[in-house]
């Protein structure tokens, strides 16, 4: 794989968006997913198309995993944005699938990835699409894809969009991208995207959601302000994978404590996990991390607000306590101030063995240290098994060959976003609040992995604890974590669980 350096360190924890590894399915379960009707209806079949935009038709059927088969027809292609002139801006590639046969009332979600700078191609492509990339074995028959039966497309028409700049979306002209290449532009675009969407295929009157992968749930935050007051439209249901909706609950810095307590439950299943935990924490993850976080908030984050007022003995006391936790050594956790960075963690924790963590699943290990997320472990296993399924299947399955280059991740993008003052953390997480407050549908599901490094699960039970909103309203809120790192869903048994969970949430937002 052709490695480039990356972006500084600190971009990297936005770096969040993927998919992972997924074991391929056995030939009885991979089933003739390409076949039921590959005929295609043209696009000008459809009403209201604007000049330049084009997409392909095709008809599939998908075996769920509770039994039965559902037909359904999936779109791939662009629709374009234009500035009130009707000047074209950009075109946006996107990918729809809409179970056939269903009522006005079947719910519709918008999916995309983080990054910034992803597509949408790990949600697509390992999560809630009906194909899953092969990634552990070889698909029967040299296939690249299997049939998905958790697909979400068994509760909810989908539609997964690639930011511009990203997958085959692209600014005109192109050399335009840049203009996008900040928070504020970024959820406009999408926004306009979605609001065309739903105009261009009659979706006014159905319960819309969206569901963002670590910065993507920054965007669909900033999309429920956004869709409300500029589009008059209110979202249903909030979808959050792996979530980083407030940058301070991530960036580590000695004038911010918030962040080092979060990411101990972290630490502590990670090196449980390893098994480097203290003698007294060697039973049970669930065990483990009930005291890390009980600890975590009532005597380590006390501990960091004193700063240099600390007692001696007190901090004896909880350099001790977070070395047992955390498997680093107690000389190392004094001499950062009781400070541990992730970064520091995933060096030490296994430095005696020649071996660094991985930051997206400390599970993971590899013989180096450094480089970019893209060298991360569990991305080394999946970027070149999925960018070739997704290319593959787009062409020959759907049917959709731009003669262009499919961006899976723009550094460009990534590594020159304009995060700007208009969209920090504290502003996704008003708007949510706001939506709350004016909109008694909304229900949300947060999710994420105990061994994630780069977003904290902790950080979900943070933020969905502080949005000040009516305990009748949080009841809508449901939050739940998994036996995995940032992309906690990369094996079967995880993705099934998962499944179930969204299954729950979908039959809550249509109330059957």
């Amino acid at each position: 794989m052709n490695r480039r350096k990356l972006f500084p360190p600190v971009l990297l924890f936005f770096a969040l968006w993927c998919g992972g590894a997924v074991p391929a399915w056995s030939e009885d379960t991979t089933q003739e997913i390409h076949q039921a009707d590959s005929a295609r209806k043209p696009a000008e079949a459809q009403p209201c198309a604007r000049e330049g935009e084009k997409f392909e038709v095709t008809r599939h059927t998908l075996e769920l995993a509770g039994g039965g088969l559902l037909n359904y027809t999936a779109t791939a292609g662009y629709l374009r944005l234009v500035d009130e002139s009707g000047k074209p801006q950009a075109d946006i590639f996107f990918t729809a699938y809409t179970a056939e046969g269903q009522t006005e009332a079947r719910p519709l979600t918008f999916a995309f990835n983080g990054g910034p700078g992803a597509s949408s191609m790990w949600l697509h492509m390992g999560m809630a699409g009906p194909v899953l990339a092969m990634t552990e074995q070889k698909a029967p028959a040299g296939r690249s894809v299997a049939s998905n039966p958790f697909s979400w497309l068994a509760y909810t028409d989908l539609v997964f969009i690639d930011p511009i700049g990203t997958g085959f979306s692209r600014a005109i002209p192109a050399e335009n991208a840049k203009q996008y290449f900040n928070t504020k532009s970024d959820i406009s675009s999408t926004g306009d995207f979605i609001q065309h969407y739903v105009g261009r295929f009659g979706r006014w009157n159905c319960p819309k959601c969206l569901a963002g992968e670590s910065y993507g749930a920054m965007r669909a935050a900033g999309l429920l302000r956004y869709l409300y007051e500029n589009a008059g439209m209110e979202i249903d249901g909030l979808i959050l994978i792996s979530p980083a909706l407030d940058l301070n609950m991530i960036h580590q810095d000695i004038s911010n404590d918030l962040p080092f307590m979060l990411f101990v439950p972290s630490y502590a299943a990670t090196a449980w996990y390893h098994k480097k935990t203290g003698p007294e924490l060697q039973s049970g993850l669930s065990e483990v991390l009930a005291e890390a976080e009980k600890w975590a908030v009532e005597q380590y984050l006390p501990a960091l607000a004193m700063g240099q007022r600390l007692s001696s003995p007190d901090t004896d006391r909880i350099a001790a306590r977070l070395s047992s936790l955390t498997g680093i050594s107690e000389q190392l956790i004094r001499n950062r101030n009781l400070r541990i960075t992730r970064r520091e963690f995933v060096n030490e924790l296994l430095r005696l063995q020649g071996l660094s963590l991985g930051f997206m699943d400390g599970r993971t290990t590899q013989r180096t240290t450094g480089g970019g997320f893209l060298d991360d472990p569990l991305m080394v296993m999946t970027i070149e098994s999925y960018t070739g399924a997704l290319n593959e299947y787009m062409r020959d399955v759907l049917h959709f060959s731009p003669g262009m280059p499919y961006i899976f991740f723009s550094q460009e993008a990534n590594s020159g976003w304009n995060w700007g003052t208009v969209f920090s953390g504290d502003d996704a997480v008003e708007s949510i609040r706001r939506a709350f407050n004016r909109n008694g549908r909304l229900k949300v599901l947060a999710a994420a992995g105990y061994f994630d490094l780069d977003v904290p699960y902790f950080a979900s039970t943070y933020a969905m604890s502080h949005l000040g909103i009516d305990p009748k309203q949080a009841a809508n809120i449901k939050i739940r974590f998994f036996p995995g790192g940032h992309m906690f869903y990369t094996t079967s048994e995880t993705l099934e669980e998962f499944n179930r969970e969204v299954a729950t949430f979908f039959t809550d937002i249509t109330g059957t």
